[in-house]
This record gives structure tokens, C-alpha cells and sequence, in this order.
């Protein structure tokens, strides 16, 4: 006989799960598995594990919503294929989309578009992040910290090179990391052969 289950969880230990478990029991589940403090990006909830176990081949998932199972798309994808090799159905009470049988073509059909999406919305994100960090960059903004190495310690890295001394003595010196030292004397050494 098959059963509908839901699952609940909340992300604080302060937040109450209450109103999520009145509404999957609404929706006719007989148990509810809830997680208290639990991310969603970490697969190894108690509960979560527990649910799983509970579930049988012909049981329907009742969740209030995607990101109750799954922080990620990804991680939604590959929960939502899994449930359909079991041979469980999910239904979330926001989403009608997810209220497919994922052991069918249809349903494996739905769950590859989902892929798709969720593979051009972090493409998407990418390219803009890309965009946006080149059009910074064209406006002599650069991201991340500060660099150590001043334009008076660059200089002064440059004179101590061309004096002969080490990466290591130089960093030394002006109370920087070799690495600093050694990007700022590339970097120079790049200006100044654009300019020839």
C-alpha cells in the first residue's frame, strides 16, 4: 500500500516547523519527517536520511517546497532522479510543476529540462560575473584586497632588485610576502615592456 510522506525542515533551531507540518498533513500525509537546524546544501540530515529510508516504491514525497530537500539545483536534480529510480513520486505544494512521476518518460522529460535550466542559469551567472569583472577591470577598478605593495614599495622593490638583491631580502625588507614582491616586479616588468 503506498503512502504519502512529507518532509519538513527549517534552517534555525528558533524557527518552528509547525505551519510546514500542518500543511503536508493537509495534503494528506500519514508521517512527516522533520529537520530542525539543518542546511539544506548537506544531504546527511537525519531526518532527510530517515525519510529516505521510510520511503517505498508507489509512496508520494510531500514537501512545502523545492528548498526544503535541496539547497542547490543540482543537488534538486540529482534528489529528484533519485526518487525516480525508486519508484517515488514528489509533489511540492508550491511548485505544480514538481507534482510529476519522475518513473515515467514524461516525468524523466521534466526533470532533464530542469537540468538543462539549471545548468544555463549558472552559465548565465558566469558570463555576467565574467562581464562585469572585465568591464571593472576597463575602468581601472580591480576586485579583491588591496595589494601590500604600494606604488613607494613597488618602486622600492624595483631599486633593490636592480641592486642585485633576492626576492627573499627585498620581501624582508619592506615587510611583505615573497609572492607580493615577486607579482609586483612581473607586473612592472609587463608595463614597461608595453611601453617599448
Amino acid at each position: 500500500m503506498s503512502n504519502v510522506v512529507g518532509y519538513a525542515r527549517v534552517s534555525t533551531r528558533e524557527q518552528s516547523p509547525e505551519a510546514q507540518e500542518a500543511e503536508l498533513r493537509a495534503a494528506g500525509a500519514v508521517r512527516v519527517f522533520v529537520d530542525h537546524g539543518e542546511s539544506s546544501r548537506i544531504a546527511d540530515r537525519p531526518q532527510w536520511k530517515a525519510c529516505g529510508d521510510y520511503l517505498r516504491p508507489g509512496d508520494t514525497l510531500v514537501i512545502r517546497a523545492l528548498d526544503r530537500i535541496a539547497g542547490t539545483e543540482q543537488m534538486a536534480i540529482e534528489l529528484i532522479r533519485d526518487l525516480g529510480r525508486r519508484g517515488v513520486r514528489l509533489r511540492s505544494l508550491t511548485e505544480p510543476f514538481l507534482d510529476v512521476d519522475t518513473s515515467t518518460p514524461m516525468g524523466e522529460a521534466i526533470v532533464g529540462i530542469m537540468a538543462v535550466l539549471a545548468q544555463l542559469r549558472v552559465a548565465t551567472i558566469r558570463e555576467n560575473t565574467r562581464r562585469g569583472l572585465a568591464h571593472a577591470r576597463a575602468q581601472g577598478r580591480v576586485g579583491g584586497r588591496p595589494s601590500v605593495m604600494t606604488p613607494e614599495r613597488t618602486a622600492a622593490a624595483v631599486r633593490l632588485r636592480q641592486d642585485g638583491h633576492s626576492i627573499q631580502h627585498i620581501a624582508t625588507v619592506l615587510g611583505v610576502g615573497k609572492s607580493s614582491v615577486a607579482r609586483a616586479l612581473a607586473r612592472n616588468e609587463d608595463d614597461l615592456n608595453a611601453v617599448q
